[in-house]
């Protein structure tokens, strides 16, 4: 773990991405923009099937204690604090319209949080030992160690992007993906490429389905 501060941003500021990079959380439902997202940095675990179950609910819990475990030694030897990114997902299927269908069972998944750009593969690897060390001495309930050793470094590099907000179910999102898909993206002279791409802006233990808050956002080409 480095101790060293960073340069950036002055020591112990809070970063908050959803602060810093407002047009990658943010949008307006009903509406379409077409963004150009930058290479990012994430802490990602891949899994099949729909967002339900004991494996995806170990992943996202592997995923979360992993982030909070570099978050802490961020502020305690580097003096730099940030908050904890949102959950995003990656998801796809060999057939994109079991997707945009709902076929869960079909589904493929990738589950990301994003990570600072100061934080190297030392500094992740140091944070799965430290937690897998602390699981074993809680009682239950634990995370589950196979899941937080499938914890992968991943750079996500997605260029030109179209993104929405989805204010609602996440069952409800059919509607909303069927236009992106075969109305704005064709429309507009693009075509789909990449993985379709969520954004969790709302905790669904906390938030009543018809509230919750997802950005959408779909890679496109030209042709």
């Amino acid at each position: 773990m480095k101790s060293n501060v960073q340069t950036g941003a002055a020591p112990m500021d809070k970063i908050d991405f959803k602060k810093t990079d407002r047009a990658l959380y943010s949008g307006k439902q009903g509406r379409f923009d077409l963004l150009q997202i930058p290479p990012l940095r994430y802490l990602a675990i891949d899994g099949t099937g729909g967002p339900f179950g004991a494996s995806y609910a170990d992943a996202v819990a592997a995923l979360y204690v992993l982030s909070y475990g570099l978050k802490a030694m961020s502020k305690k030897f580097m003096s730099r604090d940030y908050v904890v990114a949102p959950l995003e997902g990656l998801w796809w299927a060999d057939d994109m319209a079991a997707f945009a269908a709902r076929q869960k069972a079909l589904w493929h998944w990738s589950m990301m949080i994003r990570q600072p750009d100061w934080l190297d593969p030392d500094d992740i690897e140091s944070a799965r030992n430290a937690a897998i060390a602390k699981q074993g001495k809680l009682k239950e309930p634990r995370t589950n160690r196979e899941a937080l050793e499938l914890v992968r470094t991943t750079a996500l590099d997605e260029g030109t992007c179209y993104q929405t907000l989805h204010v609602g179910s996440y069952d409800d999102e059919t509607a909303v993906l069927a236009e992106l898909h075969n109305q704005i993206i064709p429309e507009s002279g693009y075509r789909m490429r990449g993985r379709h791409h969520e954004i969790y802006l709302s905790d669904p233990r906390k938030v009543a389905p018809q509230k919750l808050k997802t950005i959408l956002r779909q890679p496109v080409a030209r042709g």
